[in-house]
């Protein structure tokens, strides 16, 4: 049995909504509790697949458990970063966790726990090449100036020690510095909006860099491929860039809902490739198994990992738990190429 509405409040607890002046109070806010079990109609086809039903002879487990929808998945992997990330989203996402922390830290006290960040970067010849705009907004107490307080506290405690030295203005002159541009962020969280889940699916990638197949990630377990299979997809991109196949590198993988093996999967690597994109396909289909089970079983991804998934992005983290982030295919991948 699980006691729902206090995992709810307790959850609101720590991300900072204590008092009613904030806006939502963990402890007198409403919680309504409505779960239902699968579909059955959908549960038989996720249960035993389209493999085995058709062949019950099967002796492969890994055939019996067909994928939780239909749909297209995607993963992508650049030189950008350290993390193999584009930088972009990278520094926005550091941007929220840093203010997060002088939140809760103490050391910029009238900050709330909603806020945003968007860094603009123009590149050259692919590479990074500077930093023309960050957007930084926060939720904050009534009354307080944005221009002579917020805005040089942020630049001190936040963005100057998120962004690279030499890659922006610290003057911000010539990188254009938006902080609470609409003047005012009193109202937020809850009281502000009606969440994300759903609806900001980019910010949970790579910030528009590669396509997204349009499935949100949070809520789902990982049977459902719209999560795991984005897991997967990434896994494989960031193991072909790491292994130096590419220079970016981009995963589509296809599903119909209760088939357990993809319909598709396609590789595409911008002309970065240092072989041919054919053998890296082949490659992609030799190391790497793409049927649901196999993804659960070698991400394990049958573990209470997915709420620290739910702020600051779900791929780029130096977390254990972020199997999909390891590159231990890398080698393998690399000695089969011929690249090693």
């Amino acid at each position: 049995y699980v006691d729902v509405p206090s995992v709810v409040r307790s959850t609101i607890e720590r991300i900072g909504y204590t008092r009613g002046k904030y806006g939502f109070d963990a402890a007198t806010c409403g919680v309504i509790t409505a779960i239902h079990e699968q579909s059955p109609d959908i549960a038989q086809g996720v249960n035993i697949a389209l493999e085995s039903r058709t062949t019950p002879d099967g002796k492969d487990a890994l055939d019996h458990q067909g994928a939780g929808d239909q749909g297209m998945m995607f993963g992508y992997a650049c030189r950008d970063t350290e993390e193999l990330m584009p930088m972009p989203i990278l520094l926005s996402h550091r941007l929220v966790h840093r203010m997060s922390q002088v939140r809760k830290g103490g050391t910029v006290p009238y900050l709330r726990p909603d806020g945003k960040s968007q860094v603009t970067v123009k590149y050259s010849k692919g590479k990074p090449e500077f930093i023309t705009a960050v957007v930084v907004s926060s939720q904050h107490k009534d009354g307080i100036d944005i221009d002579s307080l917020m805005r040089p506290d942020l630049i001190d405690h936040v963005i100057k020690p998120v962004l690279p030295e030499g890659l922006y203005d610290p003057e911000f002159k010539k990188t254009k510095l938006y902080v609470n541009p609409t003047g005012k962020f009193v109202i937020g969280g809850p009281m502000g909006d009606t969440g994300v889940t759903g609806r900001k699916i980019i910010v949970d990638t790579y910030g528009g860099f590669g396509r997204h197949g349009g499935g949100a990630f949070s809520g789902k377990d990982p049977s459902k491929v719209d999560r795991s299979a984005a897991y997967a997809a990434r896994y494989v991109a960031k193991n072909i860039v790491a292994a130096g196949l590419a220079d970016r590198c981009e995963i589509q993988i296809a599903y119909a809902i209760g088939v357990a093996h993809p319909v598709s999967v396609m590789v595409d690597c911008f002309g970065t490739e240092q072989i041919d994109k054919t053998t890296i396909e082949e490659l992609v289909r030799s190391h790497f198994d793409l049927r649901p089970a196999a993804i659960i079983r070698d991400l394990r991804l049958l573990r209470p990992i997915y709420e620290k998934t739910a702020a600051y992005g779900h791929f780029g983290r130096e977390d254990a738990d972020f199997t999909w982030e390891s590159t231990d295919k890398a080698a393998a991948l690399a000695e089969d190429a011929g690249l090693s």
